[in-house]
């Protein structure tokens, strides 16, 4: 078994760290700080590839994450909804909690969606932050600590599923 590996990449929305087990994409989560050093030697080619892609994501060069995940530590109807999320909403679409729900083909309900987002190991690569609330954008548990919204905002913004703020 693989020594699991951990890279942090600066983004615009703040500062993620990736890890990889070796074969697949494990989590990604917001960090408040990049002063862990990464030894370009102890990166696998999985963590390799995803750092890669998640600079090209916000360069505007990469529309859909193309990576190995590993979801095994969820639950089956939890995979489910991700799995579906991940192969079926693109990059400037959205799709409800309701919606997902029913695409999933689980007895999930919306409000259970919501709850599998908020713990979804991945964001970024599986794109909860595509999934809004039918009367608006709904929660977001990504991002530095305080800006779930805001970076969920950003993210659509910058997919153009959202038109910009004004303000």
């Amino acid at each position: 078994m693989t020594t699991p590996c951990r890279a942090l990449v600066p983004t615009p929305v703040g500062t993620v760290a990736v890890d990889s087990n070796g074969s697949a994409v494990v989590r990604v989560a917001w960090r408040v700080t990049t002063d862990v050093p990464t030894d370009d030697e102890t990166i696998d080619p999985v963590l390799a590839e995803a750092i890669r892609q998640i600079r090209a994501y916000f360069a505007g060069d990469l529309t859909e994450f193309d990576l190995p995940v590993d979801l095994d530590r969820m639950s089956d109807a939890a995979r489910a909804v991700l799995s579906t999320l991940h192969r079926t909403v693109a990059h400037g679409d959205t799709v409800t909690y309701g919606e997902l729900a029913a695409m999933s083909g689980t007895r999930v309900s919306a409000r259970g969606v919501g709850t599998i987002m908020g713990i979804n190991p991945l964001p970024l690569i599986i794109p909860c932050h595509r999934v809004v609330a039918g009367d608006g954008l709904g929660g977001y548990s990504g991002g530095a600590d305080g800006q779930g919204l805001a970076t969920k905002r950003w993210l659509l913004e910058f997919e153009r599923a959202l038109p910009p703020t004004l303000f």
